[in-house]
């Protein structure tokens, strides 16, 4: 297994799926880095040799990626919360931050669905 940004990518996938395994490469990023370094995307990981492999590093070490990139986006967030913009009290809440419904869906943040009354049957 090839090592790129502390990431194991798998060796049985082509390239570009493979890429996607890091933090914010996704797959039009994985195409126009292949397309940038010359490697052949339809490539299996494995049959990469240690030249490609350095020029995808190289490559890659020019985008904000994994620890970087995950750091940037928890101060966003946290400054969001500091300075108590709407998005910051939704994160605060725990509630769905960008516009959706919470009355009928939302339980992964909200949390397991309460039951308002046992009605008796007659």
């Amino acid at each position: 297994m090839a090592r790129i940004k502390g990431v194991d990518i798998p060796n049985d996938k082509h390239i570009v799926i493979s890429l996607t395994y890091i933090y914010g490469i996704g797959r039009s990023l994985a195409k126009t880095i292949c397309k940038n370094t010359g490697v052949e995307p339809t490539k299996k990981a494995g049959d990469l040799s240690q030249e490609e492999l350095i020029k995808l590093r190289d490559e890659i070490n020019n985008h904000l990626t994994e620890g970087d990139l995950r750091r940037e986006v928890s101060m966003n967030i946290k400054t969001k919360m500091e300075i108590n913009s709407y998005e910051g009290s939704r994160h605060k809440k725990g509630l769905p931050v960008r516009g959706q419904r919470t009355n009928r869906n939302a339980r992964t943040r909200k949390g397991k669905g309460k039951v308002v009354a046992n009605k008796k049957k007659v």
